[in-house]
């Protein structure tokens, strides 16, 4: 009796086996079909990382190309006067695109989008509040998002809402546009790149707000030095820069940062100083309860779920020999 009790107890574990196993089968194909979620990251990034790239050469090429097609000396107003609307027509058609693209590929949500439309409008709304020599926050929020969302996340936002911006403010749409979107893009670009959990832990996480600050007071000095480049090839002796300061056709490149070099501190380094100033001290003071509210945003709603493992069945030859050995009745066990 006990006998075929073990029996019929080892060909049942052994049926149960069997039905695990199909079970782990058809889910693992379900999963692979229904959520190839791995392969859509790998598209989407590749996807992003191209579109960014292309914007990017784009950007290059669109503030350096008067180094090699020698423009004729005009004053600041005729500066790209001719290409300004091709560029900008470029740049938002590259951000659509990558919006789209990552709407299709499922690298973002209708969540993102809508956060993305709130962070523009926000940004939009502060940079008509500016301080006395060029005190600005405008920087601090795509530096901010790219930091925690990414690169294309920050310069989709910086694009864009100097784009919002300049429909607001008086003057605010010209020539300079596009160069004024793709300049504050690629601030919240830049930010992506720096390493955030590294960041994050060093000093149990005090340090963090003051690396963020000090890359703050860089990206202002860098704003101005290269948004200067749109118009300084344009110059011409008789719009009140000195000859030290107007680039020269057929200049050396040592010749020409010599003269670009003098005319940003004759100029604009003043007015960078405060931008620098403002984003180091509204990233110290200001930076952490922004931080903290985006990452919880993120940890909130950009989340992804993983099945757990099952354990993995006993075979045949474990079950049989996991199995309880039958005692005769009556039977004293030896120790």
């Amino acid at each position: 009796m006990l006998r075929m009790t073990n029996r019929a107890f080892v060909s049942l574990h052994v049926e149960c086996c069997y039905l695990r196993n199909d079970i782990n089968y058809f889910t693992r194909k379900a999963k692979l079909i229904q959520n190839p979620k791995s392969k859509i990251q790998n598209h989407s990034l590749a996807l992003s990382g191209l579109i960014m790239g292309l914007t990017t050469l784009l950007g290059v090429w669109a503030f350096l190309y008067p180094f090699f097609v020698p423009p004729s000396p005009s004053d600041e107003v005729g500066s790209h006067a001719g290409d300004a609307p091709l560029i900008f027509l470029l740049v938002m058609g590259l951000c659509l695109t990558a919006i789209v693209a990552d709407l299709e590929t499922r690298s973002i949500d209708s969540k993102t989008v809508a956060l993305l439309g709130v962070m523009v409008a926000t940004n939009a709304l502060l940079r008509p509040l500016q301080g006395p020599g060029g005190f600005s926050v405008f920087l601090v929020l795509p530096i901010l998002c790219g930091y925690v969302f990414g690169g294309l996340f920050g310069f989709l936002l910086g694009a864009l809402s100097v784009l919002v911006s300049a429909l607001l403010i008086p003057g605010g749409v010209g020539p300079w546009l596009p160069f004024q979107m793709l300049a504050v893009g690629w601030a919240g670009l830049l930010s992506a790149a720096l390493p955030q959990g590294v960041m994050s832990s060093l000093w149990r996480g005090k340090a963090e707000k003051w690396l963020l600050a000090g890359w703050g007071a860089v990206v202002g000095l860098l704003f101005g030095v290269v948004m200067n480049l749109w118009f300084w090839p344009f110059l011409a002796l008789g719009t009140g820069a000195s000859e030290d300061q107007v680039w020269q056709p057929g200049a050396g490149l040592i010749d020409a940062v010599q003269r670009y070099a003098t005319f940003y501190f004759a100029t604009s380094f003043a007015w960078d100083i405060w931008k620098s100033a403002s984003n180091l001290l509204v990233i110290l003071f200001l930076g952490p309860p922004v931080l903290r509210l985006l990452r919880r945003y993120k940890q909130r709603f950009f989340f992804s779920y993983t099945r757990p493992h099952l354990p993995q069945p006993l075979s045949v030859a474990a079950a049989v020999s996991s199995a309880p050995t039958p005692r005769r009745p009556g039977a004293h066990q030896v120790e």
